[in-house]
């Protein structure tokens, strides 16, 4: 039975995607997010091979178009043409620079922005200026993916304006939508991370952080000159250098750590996502680490009470010490090391998978659990050295730190 707009309008979202028929070949694709594209499901005229060509979403093509299209793509193939090929050359026919995504997101803009309020075009466009385009505007719109689009959101996402992550995620899906309506994408990445972002009425406290490498040089100054305890200054130490959360600093013990392989493994049981935790120790955390063992090897814990060695040093240890150092709880907190981190991390071009796994984000099924913690080790072992190292460039005055070719 062929599809009607009543009947599309009506498609709603299931936990897997699938596929409404309309006749010949063309479908209507309904993904998880509810992203709705024309797909046509055909084989190659030489090799057999089954493949898909994607019409564009809807509602930017319409029904009608999707049709016209399909009847376009059906016409080459009867000829022996591969409709999915053609859409392929005639792309690479295309200027240069046309399928740039600050080329396609300004189009975007000039086409829908007359229906907005002046207001809003001025919001919407800087939102892309500022958050955007510096990171991905430059890359071709088809090549994008969900991991490029994660790694824009968290950006703004840790500078604690969660509400602006989620909106730049919109437009990034509507600018997709049109890149695939002109011909330009197949798929829209943006809506494949859709989930990622919680709510707004259900988040924590926004935990303050500095993330201009200027004012984190100044900080990294500050904890150098900290004339407190030995014990608390070590612990601002590998919490800035290793950004790990405050319990999972707390509650270390030397049995965890491996200063010969340089290597500080978390069991599951003091891990907010369950899950064993590896972190790579740079030469600084190692020294600092040794220092400590010097002193404090006896106790039960690496960061152990002033007052009391048997146990694990305050829980708002590193808050006090920052306040003591002139850091107020608005500018930066303990916890916000690891948004300081994030920023940074993603301003100079790692890649979410690598930055997201050494924050211990990313939550994983059961299955993968059991042998997963050890994904993208030697990237993040690179990585952390060079965290390391530019920390240690910020608060020399910011000489360049050289990013490792292959760190990607």
């Amino acid at each position: 039975m062929s599809l009607t707009v009543k009947k599309v309008d009506a498609a709603k979202p299931r936990q897997r995607k699938y596929l409404l028929p309309d006749g010949g070949g063309l479908n209507l694709q309904v993904l998880p997010s509810g992203t709705k594209s024309f797909v046509y499901r055909y084989r190659r005229p030489v090799s057999r091979k089954e493949n898909i060509l994607t019409y564009g979403t809807y509602p930017e093509i319409s029904l009608r178009e999707a049709r016209e299209l399909h009847q376009e793509a059906r016409k080459l193939l009867s000829k022996g043409v591969d409709p999915g090929e053609e859409k392929k050359r005639a792309r690479e026919k295309a200027d240069e620079s046309a399928g740039n995504f600050e080329v396609v997101a300004r189009e975007w803009l000039e086409r829908f922005s007359p229906e907005w309020s002046d207001k809003n075009t001025r919001t919407v466009k800087g939102r892309l200026e500022k958050n955007v385009f510096p990171f991905v505007g430059q890359r071709k719109v088809w090549e994008l993916t969900a991991s490029d689009m994660l790694a824009v959101v968290r950006r703004v996402e840790a500078r604690g304006a969660l509400e602006t992550a989620r909106r730049v995620r919109g437009s990034c899906s509507q600018v997709f939508r049109y890149a695939i309506s002109t011909g330009r994408a197949d798929r829209d990445p943006a809506a494949d991370i859709k989930g990622v972002l919680p709510p707004v009425n259900k988040t924590l406290k926004h935990h303050a952080a500095l993330t201009e490498p200027k004012e984190v040089g100044g900080l990294m100054r500050a904890i150098e000159e900290y004339s407190g305890h030995y014990i608390v200054k070590c612990l601002l130490k590998v919490g800035a250098y290793t950004f790990l959360r405050s319990s999972e600093l707390r509650f270390a013990v030397w049995s965890e750590i491996d200063l010969q392989r340089a290597e500080w493994r978390i069991p599951a049981e003091r891990m907010k996502m369950k899950t064993p935790h590896i972190v790579p120790l740079s030469r600084q955390v190692v020294e600092v680490l040794r220092g400590l063992h010097s002193v404090s090897h006896d106790a039960p814990y690496v960061f152990h009470g002033i007052w009391k060695t048997s146990k694990p040093i305050s829980e708002n240890t590193g808050n006090t010490a920052l306040r003591r150092m002139g850091y107020t709880k608005e500018e930066q907190t303990f916890h916000g090391l690891r948004a300081t981190a994030s920023t940074l991390l993603y301003e100079n071009g790692w890649t979410s998978e690598v930055v997201e796994r050494q924050l211990a984000h990313i939550e994983r099924n059961q299955v993968r659990a059991a042998y997963d913690h050890a994904q993208y080790l030697e990237k993040r072992r690179v990585m952390m050295q060079w965290y390391a190292d530019y920390l240690d460039s910020l608060r020399e005055g910011g000489k360049v730190v050289p990013f490792p070719v292959k760190a990607s």
